[in-house]
């Protein structure tokens, strides 16, 4: 079931991200609330007192050392916990590495490089809370396509909760994905999936057994352009 709001959903990913990061699964996690015009940061921080309790070796890194002043100014209390990508690579350079929990608030692909080395050199478990990765600008069958998928497979999603044109998207560990049918009157449930779902799977779910049809293949060809888009 879709959570009725935002902090329904909150609480709901924070039940998602403690069993999976009490898992023993390989560290490296994401969570994700994909809604448009969402203030990502006062839901990191949220989050970040929500996990002290159980993760008192929690540390929060923020992209740039502008992102990182702005939420000590919003969290003075939380101030000691938070610092940049580049601040936890001068750590790490300095003791041989960092242990604990480290949470990662929206890296873009121009951090690329510095969470591939912060997240080498740690050696507890890692939660990336709306990252975007990866770049499409880099061209497909080269070196650098090829590194960047090899570490962003080893990536596991804890939560998600994802808005598309044709409904949503949910996940929380340990279950698998769902997919749910946007209809005037709410969402329906349409699908469990053990991976996320691309744009041509969710049409053939939404098609049933009678197959995706001509409406169904735009949709997923939308799908697909809007993944080039993103």
């Amino acid at each position: 079931m879709l959570p009725a709001d935002l902090r329904r959903a909150e609480a709901e990913a924070l039940t998602a991200i403690q069993a999976a990061l009490g898992s023993g699964d390989r560290g490296l996690w994401t969570a994700e609330f994909r809604f448009e015009g969402l203030r990502i940061l006062p839901l990191a921080l949220r989050l970040l007192e929500a996990l002290r309790p159980s993760r008192p070796e929690v540390r929060m890194l923020l992209p740039d050392a502008g992102a990182t002043a702005l939420a000590k100014r919003d969290a003075p209390d939380s101030a000691p916990l938070l610092g940049s990508l580049r601040d936890q690579m001068r750590l790490q350079q300095a003791d041989g590495g960092s242990q604990g929990l480290l949470v990662l608030v929206g890296p873009t692909p121009a951090d690329y490089d510095a969470v591939e080395q912060v997240c080498a050199l740690h050696r507890g478990l890692v939660l990336m809370l709306n990252g975007s990765l990866e770049d499409a600008a880099v061209g497909i069958g080269s070196v650098a396509r090829e590194r960047r998928r090899g570490f962003l497979a080893d990536w596991q999603s804890a939560y998600a909760l994802i808005p598309l044109a044709e409904g949503a998207l949910r996940r929380a560990y340990p279950e698998p994905w769902q997919f749910y049918r946007r209809d005037p009157d709410g969402h329906r449930f349409v699908a469990d999936f053990e991976q996320k779902p691309d744009g041509e799977q969710r049409a053939a779910a939404l098609a049933g057994e009678a197959g995706p049809g001509l409406a169904g293949n735009l949709q997923a060809i939308d799908a697909f352009l809007e993944g080039l888009r993103n």
